[in-house]
């Protein structure tokens, strides 16, 4: 039987340039049962990221979510977060019922994927390009801050 332990760290990768996926994830919470929720800035390099990179995930596609060993990316990342969390404000229980199901997300996230590239061209920021980086370094940069 797979139990979620109390003090679980749910590491949740998102672009904090963006203004649509930094208020997103500064709202979600995750069940106090769950564990804690560490946000981690894709734009900063370190061990996450070298980690999504090395697994061939550009993240301007999606979102990366991790969780007890397990890498969720996109809308596999937005359904499971949606899992762990709390339902206790409107703001969580609205997402739960958008992206609490894979098909809610596999439809949803798109639009959402298309909003933040609009959003970041209208706005002037550039896109990560992490895949971009490693090809043109060979390794990705190492950092001590993060997983």
């Amino acid at each position: 039987m797979n139990t979620i332990t109390p003090h679980e760290i749910v590491w949740l990768v998102y672009d904090d340039e963006c203004p649509v996926c930094r208020t997103y994830c500064r709202y979600t919470r995750v069940r106090e049962t769950v564990g804690e929720l560490r946000l981690v800035d894709a734009r900063q390099p370190g061990p996450l990221m070298d980690e999504i990179t090395t697994a061939g995930l550009a993240i301007d596609q999606g979102m990366v979510l991790k969780f007890k060993d397990v890498v969720y990316y996109g809308a596999d990342a937005l359904h499971m977060l949606s899992l762990l969390s709390t339902r206790s404000d409107l703001f969580n229980r609205v997402s739960f019922l958008l992206f609490g199901t894979r098909v809610g997300a596999q439809l949803l996230y798109p639009a959402g994927k298309a909003l933040r590239n609009v959003l970041l061209k209208v706005l002037g920021i550039g896109c990560i390009n992490n895949l971009d980086a490693q090809r043109a370094t060979g390794t990705p940069a190492r950092t001590a801050s993060q997983p």
